[in-house]
């Protein structure tokens, strides 16, 4: 499976244009990238940086990320405009065990950078990686406040699987209902080769 995600990962950079005329490149997460990767996260208001699972805010975290990239479990891709790191997809997958054909997407814009496409070109560029993984299944998991991001995977075919009243808690504490999407990657598949 990392063969193919290496195979995968030399067709980037990949260079795109954003519906707000930018251009952005796409690519893989690397070691020097650090300290822009860090800036990423630190640039996410507060009450948003509640809601993702790491202490992101702590550099140690992000170099521990940065040093020890094994992109057959987490595969980082990058939005870049203007030399700044202002995007990030993640593929998350389990090497073994009883959910090895199921991999999990996450995704992370700068407020700036929103509901111009670099969101959903970063999502289906992870996709389209998690297909050729061979990969039968994605999940994304959201708190119901991120009503934009599940529509947003909604559009891109994602369904909701479960939702769980006050099941997460933030950083403070604080309950959260949890939403689970998912998208079947095979029935995706057989629809996008209909008539050739």
């Amino acid at each position: 499976m990392s063969f193919s995600i290496e195979l995968e990962l030399q067709k980037f950079p990949k260079h795109i244009k954003l519906k707000n005329g930018k251009k952005a490149t796409l690519r893989p997460l690397k070691a020097e990238d650090e300290k822009e990767f860090h800036q990423l996260f630190l640039d996410i208001p507060e009450r948003e940086r509640m809601f993702i699972k790491h202490r992101v805010q702590d550099i140690k975290v992000i170099r521990d990320w940065c040093r020890n990239i094994d992109v057959g479990r987490n595969l980082p891709l990058l939005g870049v405009v203007d030399g700044r790191i202002v995007g990030v997809a993640t593929l998350h997958q389990r090497l073994g065990g009883w959910k090895r054909h199921i991999g999990r997407v996450s995704v992370l814009v700068h407020p700036d950078f929103r509901g111009i496409g670099l969101a959903t070109t970063l999502v289906n560029e992870t996709l389209d990686i998690a297909r050729r993984a061979s990969l039968e299944r994605v999940e994304a998991a959201f708190i119901a406040e991120q009503e934009a991001a599940m529509k947003m995977f909604a559009m891109l075919g994602f369904n909701q699987l479960i939702r769980l009243d006050d099941y997460v808690k933030d950083m403070q504490a604080i309950t959260h209902d949890y939403v689970l999407m998912g998208l079947d990657l095979r029935t995706d598949e057989e629809y996008a080769g209909v008539g050739g």
